[in-house]
């Protein structure tokens, strides 16, 4: 834990939350940031710190991959693991979202169901890290970020063979990067599509100068995305590298702060898709430098007070439910 961090106690603590998106690893493959080893210990102190987590989505994060048999192949290691860790009696990786080459086009539903193999009921899609910008690289992991690469012919093809599995499609894209995720979205039109990390609109490198036109770029991209009724948003990835203004990483920083700095463009992203397709992510321990996993769902919490009991029942747990097909209790 990062003590530098602001410590607080957990807002609303009955309100029952399913996060969409964490890691575990031993190895965070970051260099540029020494992320410590995250794992079922570390998950479970964070979702029993004081909010009411009733379950949690696993995003893949090149941990564990197969280290013989078809390169292709590698990434099923990952959800093998994964599916192993799951506790019986509590929430924690309810489901599995994982990765798998867009590159092979059709040939992609061997990989499709090698993970469905592996991860059982767990397994619920793939996601891509297709975030790529001319000015900055992010650490890919062990796969390659192709630049364009959801445009391509491969790309629709896979969605094909992961539409005849009825799986999710997730990806993490930069805001002038959403009408790519767009285009592929509107080719099918039946599968479910997950846009991660909030359309991460860029504030660092030259977008730091730039916050205004930014902004004004991400709202015309999502209002363009949310007329596809198959696309649901992720809120969350506040404390990602690339989407945090250096001078809000400049000290560490209260719920209270963060909410009222980010509240103009959450409540706007929750107008432009509605809380029915709107989930919640912590993104930990990526996030982890900038808020305590507490501090982070406080945030989440100031900024939606003022919605109804109901809309913030649908973010903060139902959407999500029904969204993963998770094999979870309804609470009551």
């Amino acid at each position: 834990m990062n003590t530098s961090l602001v410590q607080e106690e957990a807002l609303e603590p009955v309100i029952p939350i399913i996060d969409t998106h964490h890691h575990v690893w031993f190895d965070s493959g970051f260099p540029d940031v020494p992320y410590p080893p995250y794992l079922m210990e570390e998950l479970t102190r964070d979702t029993t710190a004081g909010h009411n987590i009733v379950g949690t989505v696993f995003a893949e994060c090149s941990a564990e991959y197969r280290s013989d048999g078809p390169q292709h192949m590698a990434p099923v290691g990952e959800t093998e693991w994964v599916a192993g860790l799951r506790p019986r009696d509590r929430g924690e990786l309810a489901g599995i979202i994982a990765h798998a080459d867009l590159r092979l086009g059709s040939r992609i539903g061997e990989v499709l169901d090698a993970h469905q193999e592996a991860g059982g009921e767990t397994f619920k899609g793939i996601r891509c890290r297709a975030a790529w910008d001319e000015h900055f690289s992010f650490p890919p992991g062990k796969y390659e970020i192709i630049p364009g690469i959801l445009l391509t012919n491969e790309a629709s093809d896979a969605m094909a063979e992961i539409a005849e599995r009825d799986l999710i499609f997730e990806a993490w894209v930069y805001h002038h990067q959403l009408d790519d995720f767009r285009q592929l979205a509107a080719k099918q039109p039946n599968t479910r599509f997950v846009l991660e990390h909030f359309g991460c609109p860029l504030a660092v490198g030259p977008y730091a100068e730039r916050r205004d036109e930014v902004l004004v770029e991400w709202r015309a991209g999502l209002k363009r995305l949310a007329e596809l009724d198959n696309v649901f948003f992720k809120i969350g990835g506040l404390g990602l590298y690339p989407a945090v203004h250096p001078d809000v990483a400049a000290e560490p920083r209260s719920s209270e702060w963060q909410a009222d700095y980010w509240r103009p463009e959450v409540l706007f992203a929750i107008e432009t898709f509605t809380p029915e397709r709107c989930v919640m992510e912590s993104d930990f321990p990526v996030d982890s430098p900038m808020f305590t996993y507490v501090t982070f769902w406080n945030i989440l919490k100031r900024i939606t007070s003022q919605l109804s009991e109901r809309e913030r029942r649908l973010m903060f747990h139902d959407t999500a439910h029904s969204l993963y097909r998770l094999n979870l209790p309804l609470p009551t």
